[in-house]
């Protein structure tokens, strides 16, 4: 029996605190994951490009799961979906901190892009389900709980790490919290029936197809913050080195600052001009970190980038929920598909653009491509 067959909304204190601790285990993994590289990098005796090989697996792993995700969202409902995703996610990381084969490592880690894309796909899919029982939007602040996950993550492993544990010990006490999450978030979450749909994997159409191209442009965004913000501001002399990742860092915490009180900006301003006035605001930001010769310019511009950026894709993943050209789950996963693609090829795309003009020329190019979402707003709330 469906929720609203029940009587009962979707959004209720016990499903909304369900979907908030999927956001958080899935950051939250991942935040620990970031800290273990180099240990497993030292571990399997990889170079840098064999290194490169193998984080790809992670991104490559979560892209094939996501159709497939989507596809089992429709059918068995997104309850099953994202706890099947976290727990395989939860008990299979501890791996990561033993395993000293590199084939071995390879696998385990497309297997938990695997489990990490499923994951994905079903607390978004539950998410849209709980914000349409809504009077209000509450994308932002799920996706809040990804952030704050990443930076408790990240800071959780550094600091175990740091006092001697191992990375064994590290990986599987992250896991255990994250393991922890899902299991009190089981019972929770929505045991909504599933959707008619295709047992094909279906390719974005209508206007799921524009909502998938802004996610991935706007994915690109950030992982070029991730992967070329800090060559970015040291190429041009603004800073050493050492100092080189305070852009990111400061993109970061504006974006979480951005999403935890985004959910009520959304609401006052609607999904249009959200993605109106964050475009613009991203662009601006984008320009700034691209031509200013000044540190404190530079750094607003990574601050706007983090805030201009914090709420398009949390309002693109509600629209593509509610449209009515493919069912929700599918449409969710053909984004969250697109989007993830975007991350996987931006960078390596920037490279290249760089490689032939200059990272400058590169960032500037985003921007570019970054107009698509304030031009293109109207068309996907045309029914919002």
């Amino acid at each position: 029996m469906s929720v609203e067959a029940a009587g009962l909304s979707a959004d209720r204190p016990e499903t909304r605190l369900a979907t908030r601790l999927a956001f958080f285990a899935a950051g939250f993994v991942l935040g620990c994951w970031s800290p273990l590289i180099p240990y497993v990098k030292q571990r399997l005796g990889l170079d840098d490009a064999g290194l490169g090989l193998l984080l790809l697996g992670l991104g490559a792993g979560s892209v094939a799961a996501m159709p497939l995700a989507g596809i089992a969202c429709t059918h068995f409902g997104t309850r099953k979906v994202t706890v099947a995703g976290g727990l395989g996610l939860a008990l299979l990381f501890p791996a990561v901190g033993f395993v000293g084969s590199l084939w071995t490592m390879g696998a385990v880690v497309i297997l938990i892009g695997i489990f990490l894309g499923m994951l994905e796909v079903g607390m978004n899919s539950h998410a849209v389900e709980v914000e349409r029982g809504s009077p209000g939007p509450l994308m932002s602040g799920f996706h809040a709980l990804f952030s704050i996950g990443g930076f408790a993550g990240a800071g959780g492993a550094t600091v175990l790490l740091s006092s001697g544990a191992s990375p064994g010990l590290t990986a599987s006490a992250c896991a255990l919290l994250a393991l922890a999450a899902i299991l009190v978030a089981w019972p929770m979450l929505l045991k909504a029936e599933p959707e008619a749909g295709s047992n094909a994997i279906v390719f974005p159409r209508g206007v799921v197809l524009v909502i998938a191209l802004l996610t991935a442009t706007t994915f690109l965004v950030e992982g070029a913050i991730l992967d070329w913000g800090a060559l970015l501001v040291t190429e041009q002399g603004l800073v050493g080195i050492a100092m080189g990742g305070f852009g990111y860092m400061l993109f970061s915490v504006a974006m979480t600052v951005g999403r935890i009180f985004g959910d009520r900006f959304v609401a006052a301003v609607g999904s249009r001009r959200c993605l109106i006035w964050g475009g613009g605001v991203t662009i601006g930001g984008i320009l700034l970190v691209t031509l200013t010769p000044h540190i404190a310019i530079s750094a607003i511009g990574f601050v706007a980038i983090g805030l201009g950026a914090s709420n398009i894709v949390p309002v693109l993943f509600s629209l593509a929920g509610t449209q009515k050209d493919m069912p929700s789950g599918q449409a969710v996963a053909a984004v969250a598909t697109t989007g993830y693609g975007g991350i996987l090829l931006g960078p390596a795309a920037i490279g290249f653009v760089a490689n032939a003009t200059s990272l400058q020329t590169a960032f500037l190019a985003l921007a570019l491509l970054m107009c698509l979402v304030p031009l293109l707003a109207v068309r996907v709330t045309r029914n919002t």
